[in-house]
C-alpha cells in the first residue's frame, strides 16, 4: 500500500492513528510547518507531492466557544482546507476520508440521528464543519465522511482527563446532566478509519458517503463523569460527590446539542463494524491514564 496523508496528527485521533497504525500502513502526518489545512495551496501542494493511496481528513479547528468570534479561522481549517484536500485527492485520483462531528446537528429532534437527517447547525464550529462535510462532497465523489461525538482518549485534552483532574482535588464537581450523547475512544475513531482505508483502497466499488462512528450506548455528561470517577476510585483515587446541573446552569459562549446520539446502523450494515460499548472504552482510557501522570 503507498503511504496515506493524514492531517490532524497532533489530535486525539491523529494520535490514535498513529499508535495503532498495521504493518503496511505508513501514515504520513506532516506538522503544521509542512502543512497548513487552512491554505488551500499548502492542502493542494502536499497531496501532489508523493503518490498517495488515501487522504484522511483529521485535522480541524475544535475551539468550540472560541470558534464563535474566531468566524474566519474557524471556516478556513473547518471547510476551505477539506475543499482543497478533497479537491485535490480527486485530481490525483485517490479516495479521502473526512471526519466530521454531532454538531452538524441541533439536537433538536429524540433519538439517534440518521445520517439522512436533516443538518441545522446551531453555532460558527457546526456550520464550519457542515460546509467542510458539502465541500468534501462535491469535490471528491471518492469520499467518506465519518461524523462522530464526544471524542475522549488518553491524548490531548478532553473530558476524561479534565474529571480526573478536577476530582482530584474538590470534593464536589457539578456536571451538566441534560445533554446527552454517545462517549468515543479516539482510538476507536482511529480503528474505524483504518479499518475504512483498508476497504475502500482495495474494494473497487465501496459504498462511498456519510457515516456515523461512535462506541455504543448513551449517556449524558454526568453519567459520563460518574463512569470516570467511579473507575478512578477503584485506583485509589479520591470519590467525589458529582451534582448534576442543566445546562442553564452552565452557560457556554455556543450553545451545544441537547442531543448528540448518532446511529451507527448504517456503517455496521455497509462495513461490518459493531462498536463496542463506551464503558469499556472509557474504563481503558481511565486506566491507562490512571497508570500514568494525569497531564
Amino acid at each position: 500500500m503507498n503511504p496515506i496523508l493524514v492531517t490532524g496528527g497532533s489530535g486525539q485521533v491523529g494520535q490514535s492513528l498513529a499508535r495503532l497504525a498495521p504493518e503496511g500502513f505508513e501514515l504520513v502526518m506532516p506538522r503544521r510547518a509542512e502543512l497548513d489545512i487552512s491554505d488551500p495551496e499548502s492542502c493542494a501542494e502536499m497531496v501532489a507531492s508523493r503518490d498517495w493511496s488515501a487522504v484522511i481528513s483529521s485535522g480541524a479547528y475544535t475551539a468550540v466557544d472560541k470558534a464563535e468570534a474566531d468566524v474566519t479561522a474557524a471556516w478556513e481549517a473547518n471547510a476551505i482546507g477539506p475543499a482543497a484536500l478533497a479537491a485535490a485527492s480527486a485530481k490525483a485520483g485517490i479516495p479521502i476520508l473526512h471526519l466530521s462531528t454531532d454538531y452538524v446537528f441541533d439536537g433538536s429532534q429524540s433519538g439517534a440521528y440518521q445520517e439522512s437527517d436533516p443538518v441545522a447547525p446551531i453555532g460558527v464550529y457546526g456550520a464550519s464543519k457542515e460546509g467542510g462535510e458539502q465541500a468534501v462532497r462535491t469535490a471528491n465523489p471518492r469520499h467518506i465522511i465519518l461524523r462522530t461525538a464526544w471524542v475522549v482518549s488518553p491524548f490531548g485534552n478532553n473530558f476524561i482527563k479534565t474529571m480526573l483532574r478536577l476530582g482530584a482535588d474538590r470534593p464536589l464537581l457539578r456536571v451538566v446532566g441534560d445533554q446527552w450523547g454517545c462517549p468515543t475512544s479516539a482510538l476507536d475513531i482511529a480503528a474505524t478509519l483504518l479499518a475504512l482505508v483498508d476497504h475502500v483502497t482495495r474494494d473497487a466499488a465501496p459504498p462511498w458517503g456519510t457515516y456515523h462512528f461512535v462506541n455504543a450506548g448513551e449517556a449524558n455528561w454526568h453519567q459520563l463523569a460518574v463512569a470516570v470517577l467511579d473507575r478512578a476510585a477503584t485506583h485509589g483515587r479520591p470519590r467525589p460527590e458529582i451534582e448534576a446541573i442543566t445546562t442553564a446552569d452552565y452557560p457556554t459562549l455556543a450553545k451545544r446539542p441537547a442531543n448528540s446520539r448518532l446511529s451507527t446502523a448504517k456503517l455496521e450494515q455497509a462495513f461490518g463494524i459493531q462498536p463496542r460499548a463506551w464503558q469499556t472504552a472509557i474504563d481503558e482510557i481511565t486506566d491507562e491514564l490512571l497508570g500514568a501522570d494525569v497531564k
